[in-house]
């Protein structure tokens, strides 16, 4: 098999939660050799340790996160275990964290310190809040960047709070990001032979990911309010009910409008004087939106569906999970990925959405590695003998 893009890279991954370990699966899945050190348990804990978030290692979170890497004990508190990473770090390509901004530096394994032993290292950094100012300090995860980012303030409908997303959109976006960044300077390295270190934040993400409706505020001064399932500008977009269900249609913009009517068999709405124009639909998006729904609730989410897309209107059903990978479509494309896991079978999880014409996706990912489960193999690597990774662990270095 081709050996894919990334394998000529090694990256440490001191990462928990989700936003750098997402930035870190780019990297396992696209072929990097990623160990991920992760401190040795507490005697009290018996040997095991479960994920940061509190989620059991064989449980379904972990296991779609940490695919495709080894997995060392490390601790970097101690002299000795210190010493180990900075080993590790003098021949790596990649090095990638999510502690709050401080910690690194307070454990010593920060990028300045890093790039003294080696200058071309990419050391990829995310916080809540940023690197450096008022709030660069303080500890953020997801649900608060989604507040503080504005996100939730646009959730959900008018009248009824604030909503938060449903998935953790900031902790996943900032690690897309990370690893976008993490590439970039790599690219960078190939001209100028040095490394540098890359950063991005929740908050940043966030804000980010707020896209137009952020450049709304800063270009118009318009604040963005809650529009529930209705697009906010795109009209007549949002869910519409059937006489089994729901489906969604988007049909924005005059042509897109004039097609959907007819294929709902609503021509007369059409010529209405309310819906004319677009800037009359938007005026009177409520009184479209329910004419709109008389005529699809007399039948099926099927029926409709399959009308619209003759007309090449976009629309399409609400499914449950279960039922977006139960999709024809969403089976063929194959993102439903299996691992052959040594405890817990054959299992699947989350692959890449990523397609490369010449390096295609292994057809089974490799499992989650136990704790520790690469510990002596890589400091085998380091040159240390088994006399000497018994002291290490008798110590608590490893």
């Amino acid at each position: 098999m081709t050996a894919l893009p990334l394998s000529h890279l090694t990256v440490l991954d001191l990462t928990a939660h989700r936003a750098g370990p997402t930035a870190v699966r780019q990297l396992a899945d696209w072929g990097a050799h990623v160990i991920k050190i992760e401190p040795p348990p507490p005697p009290s804990e018996g040997g095991k340790n479960n994920d940061s978030m509190g989620g059991a290692r064989h449980g379904f979170d972990f296991q779609n996160l940490h695919r495709n890497k080894k997995s060392m004990t490390l601790n970097l508190k101690s002299p000795e275990g210190h010493a180990i990473f900075m080993k590790l770090a003098a021949k790596a390509d990649v090095i990638v964290e999510n502690y709050r901004s401080d910690v690194k530096h307070r454990l010593k394994v920060d990028y300045d310190t890093v790039a003294k032993v080696n200058p071309r290292i990419i050391y990829g950094s995310i916080a809540g809040f940023g690197q450096s100012g008022p709030d660069a300090a303080r500890p953020g995860v997801d649900q608060i960047a989604q507040g503080m980012g504005g996100l939730m303030s646009i959730t959900g409908e008018p009248g009824r709070g604030p909503m938060r997303v449903g998935i953790p959109i900031a902790d996943l976006t900032s690690g897309l990001l990370l690893a976008q960044a993490i590439m970039l300077a790599l690219y960078t390295r190939e001209r100028t032979g040095k490394g540098q270190w890359v950063h991005t934040s929740l908050i940043e993400a966030q804000i980010f990911m707020l896209d137009f409706q952020a450049s709304r505020w800063l270009m118009k001064g318009e604040v963005a309010k809650q529009a529930g399932n209705d697009h906010p500008t795109s009209i007549p977009t949002g869910v519409f009910p059937t006489s089994d269900g729901y489906i969604n249609i988007a049909a924005a913009g005059d042509k897109m409008w004039k097609r959907a009517a007819l294929a709902l068999g609503a021509q007369a709405l059409i010529d209405h004087p309310e819906h004319a124009t677009p800037a009359l639909r938007s005026q009177n998006r409520k009184a479209l939106n329910e004419r709109l729904a008389e005529v699809t609730r007399t039948n099926t989410s099927a029926h409709w569906i399959e009308s619209l897309n003759k007309a090449g209107v976009p629309c399409g059903p609400i499914n449950t999970i279960d039922k977006t990978f139960a999709e024809p479509q969403v089976q063929h494309l194959g993102i439903a990925r299996p691992v052959n896991h040594p405890a817990l079978g054959e299992i699947k999880v989350v692959g890449q959405p990523i397609n490369l014409s010449d390096y295609p996706q292994p057809k089974s990912l490799n499992p989650t590695p136990d704790l520790g489960q690469h510990t002596d193999e890589v400091l085998a690597g380091l040159g240390y003998d088994a006399k000497a990774i018994a002291g290490l662990k008798s110590g608590g270095a490893v």
